[in-house]
């Protein structure tokens, strides 16, 4: 009997579980809403509908290869990166730093994915866009919020180009014995991560009491973060077939990028909460801007990358 590539099982798994959210969705704006508007009802079917035109993006992109996927994550960075400075502070003396980091930092970066140059994608923007930025902003004699401004401006940077680069840079690891599956560990540090959040807004809503950061997230509890953070990481364990991992090792990483996803979560509230914002744009029906529904993905990326790379890669 020939055996049904993996990739195909997935797929047609995250089919059906959009299917049938679709479907819940439907049921309880009929059952329980009676089609009348309904705020946690009407919520939810705007996230089932942005699931589906994000879960059809990374999909195309992968059916480009790696091509499509550094396309589509330097996309989101330019998004990511454009929310965030929309809401830093800046002066016009800090335009030619912000020509920069848009049209050389970003798209070199990606550059530096595509011909697999790991040395210097490690370090481009950490060391080199890092000292380069704030010699740009000096020279303009603009010395008004100077530490402000270029923390600002490099903190974006790194959230929103570094760690997101390294969701299309996993394409890159040569793994012996996975050769041409690289693509699954996007699939898996994406569904990981992004069903730890769903999931502990489910558990959090079904048993939660005790809120964790009521002035960061108040929507954030203890028992939500415990029930999603074990329920993803039980799922990831359960995926370790499309992964490079044995089933005690996929439970460990998931674990590691679930923790990371959280954490990463509660600083990108604080950074809002300091702007005065509930979301970061509204790019995305439902889930608010690029950075909304990335801030877990931006944490725990280079923690993935980095761990599979150490521990599996040649």
């Amino acid at each position: 009997m020939q055996r049904i590539d993996p990739t195909y099982l997935l797929t047609g798994a995250i089919f059906g579980l959009l299917v049938f959210a679709s479907l819940v969705g439907y049921l309880l704006k009929w059952k329980v809403a009676g089609h009348a508007p309904h705020a946690v009802i009407d919520n939810l079917n705007a996230r089932i509908k942005s699931w589906w035109i994000m879960a059809a993006a990374i999909g195309i992109a992968l059916f480009f290869g790696k091509g499509g996927v550094i396309v589509l994550f330097a996309f989101v960075s330019l998004a990511a990166l454009r929310e965030y400075i929309t809401l830093a502070p800046n002066r016009p003396s800090d335009y030619l730093s912000l020509l920069i980091a848009f049209f050389v930092v970003l798209p070199f970066q990606y550059y530096l994915i595509w011909i697999e140059w790991y040395g210097l994608f490690a370090v481009f923007i950490p060391v080199y866009a890092f000292l380069t930025l704030p010699i740009v902003a000096a020279v303009s004699s603009d010395t008004r919020a100077f530490m402000e401004r270029t923390a600002t401006t490099q903190w974006g940077l790194m959230i929103s180009v570094f760690c997101i680069s390294h969701v299309p840079a996993l394409l890159t690891l040569d793994i012996p014995g996975y050769e041409g599956r690289e693509a699954l560990l996007v699939v898996f540090l994406i569904l990981v991560v992004q069903s730890s959040d769903v999931l502990q807004y489910v558990w959090g809503k079904l048993f939660g009491k005790h809120l964790i950061a009521p002035h960061l997230s108040p929507s954030k509890t203890l028992e939500g973060f415990v029930g999603g953070i074990l329920s993803a990481s039980l799922l990831g364990a359960g995926l370790y077939w499309m992964t490079p991992f044995t089933v005690s090792e996929a439970l460990l990483v998931s674990l590691a990028i679930t923790l990371m996803g959280f954490f990463g979560g509660l600083v990108m509230s604080a950074l809002k909460r300091d702007r005065g914002v509930k979301d970061w744009g509204t790019l995305i029906e439902g889930h608010g801007g690029m950075l909304d529904r990335m801030d877990s993905v931006c944490f725990s990326a280079p923690v993935f990358f980095h761990v599979v790379r150490y521990w599996w890669a040649q």
